[in-house]
């Protein structure tokens, strides 16, 4: 499957579509409470915590606020890392040069220098309590794939696309991202980064504080469940990724009449 593909869009449309610019509306982008050096803090923060992190954004904020602070724990420097990639991204327009240095900024504390802003060598796997739970692409197949995957963002930036449809392919970009791995490390943060960063170029800028981070982080379970499409890269049932893609518009307080598992097509 390519992140050009609409073949889920009618369903995704049906369910979830109409509401969104009734949600947008009512987002109040202005709001000095999600100004953007907050919101992209606050981001950071739950999008570490759902990769194990333990450092909670109020820990996070009153460490920033102190005026004698410590030397930075691995953890608080990760935090950090990521928040400068964030500001990188907000600062940069998104191609895949500039998705390369974003990794290398937010994996300082991840990995070894020369893995760093670079596709992985490596297979890799992703585990669970049980054992392997995926299987990524072979490494000798990232590159070729990754640059078939920005040339696909390239054509998605050029042309016209509505409020839903830019949800839409956002939501396919991060499951995509997710599932070629093309990292050692730091993907689940590189993934939700480029899904608003597509965002924000094809909408404005305002978009980087929406919450999705949150959302992920406070339903972490269904989120890691619903990426979870087949056992390796070759066997990903895609026909089943409607409940993932209403993942995003939860976010602006979308309420689903059912939960995704149940909607049509779900899981």
């Amino acid at each position: 499957m390519e992140i050009t593909d609409k073949k889920y869009f009618p369903e995704y449309n049906l369910l979830i579509g109409q509401r969104i610019k009734v949600a947008i509306e009512g987002f109040d982008f202005s709001d000095q409470n999600i100004d953007p050096g907050y919101s992209t803090q606050a981001s950071a923060v739950y999008s570490s915590n759902i990769e194990g992190n333990t450092i909670d954004l109020n820990s996070f904020m009153n460490y920033q606020l102190s005026r004698e602070k410590s030397q930075p724990t691995k953890e608080i420097q990760e935090i950090e890392n990521l928040i400068d990639a964030y500001q990188f991204a907000q600062a940069n327009q998104l191609d895949e040069a500039n998705f390369l240095e974003y990794h290398k900024i937010l994996s300082e504390t991840l990995l070894i220098n020369s893995k760093r802003g670079k596709y992985r060598i490596e297979k890799v796997g992703v585990f669970g309590e049980t054992g392997l739970v995926y299987l990524a692409i072979e490494p000798e197949l990232v590159q070729e794939r990754m640059k078939l995957f920005f040339e696909n963002i390239e054509e998605l930036l050029t042309i016209e696309l509505s409020l839903e449809e830019t949800f839409y392919f956002a939501s396919i970009i991060h499951l995509i991202f997710a599932h070629i791995h093309p990292f050692r490390d730091g993907n689940g943060r590189a993934a939700r980064l480029l899904e608003k960063w597509f965002l924000t170029e094809k909408l404005g800028a305002q978009y980087w504080k929406i919450p999705s981070e949150k959302n992920y982080k406070d339903n972490q379970a269904r989120y890691y469940e619903n990426l979870n499409l087949g056992v390796n890269y070759y066997e990903l049932k895609y026909d089943t990724c409607i409940s993932f893609l209403l993942m995003l518009p939860e976010c602006l307080k979308i309420k689903l009449s059912r939960f995704p598992s149940e909607q049509p097509g779900g899981k």
